[in-house]
């Protein structure tokens, strides 16, 4: 019987779900493998999250504002009060996302890359705020932040690794059930043509606004995992190669798909790793740049579409 896409689709996403789960056995229980795998997750689901708001046709080129406001949020909750990072993490996400309402309704009416430069001026300006509140943050020193898992547990890493692995999975399921439903064809709708859209009935401002908060959400609880990991956090998790990360995970991938995200950015994070470990250091960012050209040239639609490119070559030379 012939499988169809969506079958495809999801028979791999169930195999690279259990490649994940076995991972950390096949290979051991490495500190710095899990630590990669771990950071991975994180911006699979901070990359997703940019996709969420792109796929409603707005772009963003200040998305760590919320990957940052997400962690200080949890950070300065977990550390004053004493409460566990699991349910300080959900705080964090939940301001993020107020902020990013607060941002939509000053902007919804801008269109591409004014949008986008007004989120990368408030990237800026959620900086220069962090670090003048010393008191509360630190100012440039940052402040230090609970671990996700007691370092005194044995093995913590590992159970890290596999309740990251768990909110990723939960976060993609969230993110696909409303890029399938009524409010991601509103999304792609807005995004084509936004004066039809309206024509058809859709409320523009709504959804726009939704798409804005759902991605800040997502954005800030990968900013809050993020930092509950390293233990600590300062004002370089607004910085400007943050904010672009997500962009280039997405492009690289495949735009306005759920798997472009993640194969982006488990693509790319492996090649930089790779370079590293063979001893490139700034020049890895000029071999990166260089491919990432290569694919916006020959795979606009990014990696998730090479097995249609093979498909068409295979039927032009049959």
């Amino acid at each position: 019987m012939k499988l169809d896409r969506l079958s495809i689709k999801a028979y791999l996403g169930i195999v690279s779900l259990i490649l994940a789960l076995l991972i950390p056995l096949i290979f051991g229980f490495s500190h710095y493998l899990l630590t990669v795998l771990i950071l991975m997750l994180v911006f699979i689901m901070y990359a997703s999250a940019w996709n969420l708001l792109a796929l409603s046709g707005q772009g963003s080129l200040g998305h760590a504002a919320f990957f940052g406001i997400g962690g200080y949020t949890s950070a300065i909750i977990a550390g004053s009060l004493g409460i566990s990072p699991f349910a300080t993490i959900l705080v964090g996400g939940l301001f993020a996302a107020f902020i990013g309402v607060l941002i939509g309704l000053t902007c919804v009416r801008l269109k591409e890359w004014f949008l986008a430069m007004v989120t990368f001026g408030f990237a800026i300006i959620a900086h220069t705020i962090t670090t003048e509140l010393s008191w509360l943050t630190g100012g440039w020193d940052g402040i230090p932040a609970e671990k996700l898992i007691s370092v005194t547990i044995p093995n913590y890493i590992l159970y890290e690794y596999y309740l990251v692995l768990l909110i990723t999975v939960i976060v993609i399921a969230i993110i696909y059930l409303i890029m399938k439903s009524k409010i991601g064809l509103a999304l792609e709708a807005i995004r084509e043509n936004e004066l039809e859209a309206k024509v058809m009935g859709i409320n523009v401002t709504k959804y726009k606004l939704m798409a804005f908060a759902v991605s800040a959400f997502f954005a800030g609880v990968a900013g809050a995992l993020e930092i509950h990991h390293f233990g600590y956090i300062t004002p370089e998790v607004y910085g400007i190669d943050l904010s672009f990360l997500p962009i280039i995970y997405c492009i690289s991938g495949g735009l306005f798909t759920i798997e472009g995200p993640i194969l982006g950015t488990i693509l790319i994070t492996l090649l930089d790793e790779g370079l590293k470990n063979f001893g490139f250091t700034y020049e890895r960012f000029v071999i990166i740049g260089l491919i990432l050209v290569l694919i916006v040239i020959f795979l606009p639609k990014g990696f998730v579409s090479i097995p249609e490119k093979i498909k068409s070559m295979l039927k032009s030379h049959s």
